[in-house]
């Protein structure tokens, strides 16, 4: 993107940040054009522009404008009004299709991206889940990002990432009014059924971290005709447990509000209160389990998560076998009661 369009966009974004400030009042456009350093006729041009790109602007004589609608979509148009963070997603990277997010940020961050930039699709054909599996990524429905980080960890300490993220994530959901749960390592659920996963890959030395990308797929407004038969019965959406459409984007910058909080704490304290908050809501401590790793077969009850985010299982024998990775079936529910 050049520099002149970076600068149409970004006057854009001001212009609807203005517009939604002003709630149901309409703005005027010598406001607009005081605001923005901009002539009359170069507010009206941004308008159109803006009515050409989805967005329903009213315009009355004497007035000025008022912003009616706007379309479902994640580009930085839609999320830059709407963000408060300061550096997760202040620049946002949007494609209307990709292959993966995470392979366009691995690439963006080896380039040299900054902490915090995120890239952002409406559309994944090749989306990446765990363990080499593909993450099902219809057009226009859901949420798919991932998010360039930098921080001053040894690679030893990258995976719990994966927790701050899957932390940050089921607060956003249960803010939304569902009972969301963390299935070690990565994947949230909602009634048992998978409405989210996290892919973490990194890029580092044996002494320090260069980078990590942190991929999150949430399946937001997907029905079940979205899904294929091979997860349809094991995936849902929020849309499907809360009975209404979900606001795209405002879901997304939540998501990166609460994702910048977890990260910033974790920075700040380490460990110790991501792991105590992902133990409350977890789904699998205290169930018996099967995990399959590549290599074997373990059965128990799950028991803990260590201080670097590892499965504890308790098997039969009564021995206490560390678990890094693995795929986790949980063989009964959990009847605990739940956090708020």
């Amino acid at each position: 993107m050049g520099a002149i369009e970076n600068a149409e966009q970004t006057q854009e974004e001001l212009i609807l940040g203005f517009l939604a400030d002003g709630r149901d009042e309409y703005t005027s456009g010598e406001a607009l054009s005081a605001k923005l350093g901009l002539s009359r006729t170069a507010v009206w041009k941004h308008v159109e522009s803006l009515r050409g790109k989805g967005y329903r602007i009213d315009a009355v004589p004497a007035r000025g404008y008022r912003l009616v609608d706007v379309p479902d979509r994640l580009s930085p148009l839609e999320l830059s009004p709407l963000l408060s963070t300061h550096h997760l997603g202040q620049s946002i990277h949007f494609h209307e299709s990709l292959p993966s997010t995470n392979e366009a940020a691995f690439r963006l961050a080896a380039d040299g991206a900054e902490h915090g930039e995120v890239v952002v699709t409406e559309q994944q054909t090749a989306g990446k889940g765990r363990r080499g599996r593909v993450w099902v990524s219809p057009p226009g429905l859901n949420l798919y990002f991932s998010a360039i980080l930098r921080p001053e960890l040894p690679p030893q300490r990258a995976s719990e990432l994966t927790l701050v993220a899957a932390v940050a994530l089921a607060e956003t959901l249960r803010e939304e009014g569902v009972d969301a749960l963390i299935k070690w390592p990565n994947d949230v659920q909602l009634g048992g059924r998978k409405v989210a996963g996290i892919l973490t890959e990194l890029s580092a030395e044996p002494e320090r971290v260069h980078f990590v990308v942190v991929g999150i797929g949430v399946n937001l407004n997907a029905g079940r005709e979205d899904f294929p038969p091979e997860v349809a019965a094991t995936a849902t959406s929020l849309s499907e447990a809360l009975g209404r459409r979900v606001n795209r984007a405002l879901f997304t910058t939540a998501l990166w509000g609460r994702l910048e909080e977890w990260l910033d704490l974790h920075h700040e304290v380490g460990f110790d209160p991501v792991r105590q908050r992902w133990k409350e809501l977890s789904s699998t401590l205290g169930q018996d389990v099967l995990v399959r790793t590549d290599r074997s077969e373990l059965r128990g009850v799950a028991e803990d998560i260590d201080a670097a985010g590892a499965l504890l299982v308790r098997t039969a024998q009564g021995s206490l076998e560390r678990v890094l990775a693995g795929d986790v079936e949980q063989l009964r529910p959990r009847v605990t009661p739940r956090p708020e």
